[in-house]
C-alpha cells in the first residue's frame, strides 16, 4: 500500500504528533508498505537534516513559519508542494496527522486526486487556537468539521475525544489508540546514582515530563512541590520555562531528554503527575505507567481511558492545585501503595506494542479502501 502521511510535525519536532507519525511510517515499512512523510521544515535546519535522513522513508518538507508566541511549533505556508508530492508518489490513500494547516493541502491534494483519507485527530487545536492564534474556539471547530468531514474516516485516541469529536457534528469517527515502547520504558532502568542526585536527602521524586507551555498547567504543582520530603522533578522545554522556574523555585528542571536517557528519569521517579487538561491522549502517562510509576493526572480527556483509579494511580478534578497536592500527598507517603500501583500500571499497558497499534490502524486503511472500492461499484 503507497501512503502519504500528511502531519503537522515530525522530527527533530518532539512532540506527541510527531512521535506518532514517525512511529506509524516505521511501522508501515516494516509491514511492505511504501510510506511518504510530507511535513512542515522544522526549526533547526541541521537537526531536521539528520531526523530525515534516519527517517525509515522518504520525507518531504514544505516551507513553514513558526507560530507566533510558540516558535517552536511551524505552520506550514500556502502551496501545491503538498499535492503534488502525493501525486508523484503514486498514492493510494492519504494518512492526515492531526490536521489543521498542512493538513488541509493534504485534504484539498486527496479530493483533487480522487483518493481516499484518514484522518487522526490528536490535539485539542480548539485550546490551542484560543492559547496561541487569538481565534475562537468555535472558528477553530468549524475548520476542525471541515476537514474532518471531508475524510472518509477520522481516528481518536480515546473515549473522551472520540465524544468531543461526535459532539461538534464530525462524523465516522473510530477509536485507535496509542502504542507504548514496553522495552524502553521499563521499571528494570530505575537508577540508584540518578536518584541520589536528584535527591539527595532522600527525597520521594515526583516528576512532570512534556512541554512548558500554558496548556499544560505545570503551575499547579506548586502545592506538591513544597511538601515535605518531596522533590519536584520538570523534563521538558516550551515557552513557559522561564515564568515555570519562578513558580516552582524547588523543583529542578532537567530540559528536554529522549530515547534512553529519558526512560532512565521515567523508571527513577516515585510518582508522575500530569497537569494538563486538555490530552485527547497522553502519551507521558502511558510511558509513566510502561516504567512502573504511580500516575496523578485531571479526570479529562485521554487520563480518562488510561488510568484506573485506585488501581494505576488516581484522578484529580481537573485545575484543582489542591486535589492535585493531597493526591501526591497520600502517594507519597505510602510507598506499599505506590508499588501496587506501579505494578499494576505496568501490567495495563504491556501489551499495548507499536507493532499492535499499527495493525490497528492498517486495518483502518483497508476498510476505508474497501468502502471507496465498494461506493465506486455501486456508482458504475
Amino acid at each position: 500500500m503507497r501512503v502519504a502521511l500528511v502531519t503537522e510535525s515530525f522530527p527533530p519536532d518532539v512532540n506527541g504528533v510527531a512521535h506518532c507519525a514517525l512511529r506509524t511510517a516505521e511501522h508501515l515499512v516494516a509491514r511492505g508498505h511504501a510510506p511518504l512523510v510530507i511535513a512542515p521544515t522544522a526549526p533547526a535546519r541541521d537537526r531536521a537534516a539528520e531526523a530525515d535522513a534516519a527517517a525509515p522513508c522518504p520525507v518531504i518538507r514544505v516551507p513553514s513559519l513558526p507560530l507566533p508566541g510558540y516558535r517552536q511549533v511551524r505552520v506550514a505556508l500556502p502551496g501545491r508542494r503538498v499535492a503534488a508530492a502525493i501525486a508523484a508518489h503514486r498514492a493510494q490513500l492519504v494518512h492526515l496527522a492531526s490536521p489543521f494547516v498542512i493538513g488541509a493541502h493534504g485534504v484539498a491534494g486527496a479530493a483533487r486526486l480522487g483518493l481516499p483519507c484518514v484522518a487522526v485527530y490528536q490535539t485539542d487545536l480548539g485550546g490551542y487556537a484560543r492559547a496561541y492564534l487569538g481565534i475562537g474556539e468555535t472558528a477553530a471547530w468549524h475548520r476542525l468539521r471541515s476537514l474532518h468531514t471531508a475524510a472518509d474516516r477520522t481516528l481518536a485516541p480515546s473515549t473522551a475525544s472520540a465524544a468531543d469529536l461526535e459532539r461538534h457534528g464530525i462524523p465516522r469517527v473510530h477509536l485507535w489508540p496509542r502504542g507504548v515502547d514496553a522495552v524502553r520504558f521499563h521499571p528494570a532502568h530505575r537508577d540508584p546514582a540518578l536518584r541520589r542526585e536528584l535527591a539527595p536527602g532522600g527525597e520521594v521524586l515526583v516528576g512532570y515530563v512534556g512541554r512548558l507551555a500554558p496548556e499544560k498547567r505545570v503551575e499547579l504543582l506548586a502545592g506538591a512541590a513544597e511538601l515535605p520530603g518531596v522533590r519536584l522533578v520538570v523534563v521538558g522545554d516550551g515557552p513557559s520555562e522561564a515564568n515555570l522556574r519562578s513558580a516552582l523555585p524547588s523543583a529542578v528542571f532537567l530540559g528536554r531528554r529522549t530515547g534512553r536517557e529519558l526512560a532512565r528519569i521515567y523508571a527513577s521517579l516515585d510518582v508522575f503527575a500530569h497537569t494538563g487538561p486538555m490530552e485527547t491522549f497522553c502519551q507521558t502517562v502511558q510511558e509513566a505507567m510502561a516504567s512502573g510509576i504511580p500516575v496523578v493526572a485531571p479526570a479529562a480527556g485521554g487520563p480518562l481511558d488510561l488510568v484506573s483509579p485506585g488501581r494505576t494511580g488516581l484522578l484529580v478534578p481537573p485545575d484543582d492545585p489542591e486535589a492535585l497536592r493531597d493526591a501526591v500527598r497520600r502517594l507519597a507517603g505510602t510507598p506499599r501503595l505506590r508499588a501496587a500501583y506501579g505494578l499494576a500500571g505496568r501490567e495495563a499497558v504491556a501489551g499495548r506494542s507499536w507493532a499492535a497499534v499499527g495493525d490497528l490502524l492498517i486495518s483502518h486503511y483497508e476498510q476505508v479502501l474497501a468502502e471507496r472500492l465498494a461506493a465506486s461499484a455501486v456508482a458504475a
